[in-house]
């Protein structure tokens, strides 16, 4: 029996497991720079997480106006409406905060450079499943281009 047959079948099999197919590879639409993403993650902590919640998950009651009349902070994940929104509109939402009072949110403009905006933004998206990201990626932000 010839050995180098089986042991390059062998090696070709095992190289082949746990490895996605080309398929598989393609259906993960999400590209992020890893360091773009721990700044953007950072950001938020520092800045975001008082009144967004540690992960995004917003304040209880967010889609009724609070005791002053104001919104209040929303969820960032699937739970709220920040995936309607294309990615240039979410950085406007930051840097200029609430439009006409309707909540508490601060202009961040003159607080944060634009890259930590844009990857304040980036860490947002990567909050969102897989399915609100492609459906988000697909028609909101390529509509919006």
């Amino acid at each position: 029996m010839n050995i180098k047959p089986v042991a390059l079948l062998f090696t070709v099999t095992l190289s082949a497991c746990g490895q996605p197919s080309g398929d598989a590879q393609n259906e993960n639409p999400r590209h992020y720079d890893p360091l773009r993403l721990a700044q953007g993650e950072r950001t938020f902590h520092t800045h975001c997480s008082t009144c967004h919640g540690w992960n995004g998950e917003g304040q209880a009651g967010w889609q009724k106006p609070g005791p002053n009349g104001a919104l209040l902070p929303p969820p960032l994940d699937n739970n709220g409406r920040t995936a309607r929104l294309n990615s240039k509109q979410i950085m406007a939402f930051i840097r200029q905060g609430s439009p006409d009072g309707r909540g508490a949110m601060p202009a961040w403009e003159n607080k944060l450079s634009m890259r930590e905006i844009d990857d304040l933004t980036l860490w947002i998206t990567s909050l969102w499943s897989d399915r609100i990201y492609l459906e988000w990626q697909t028609k909101i932000e390529q509509d919006a281009r």
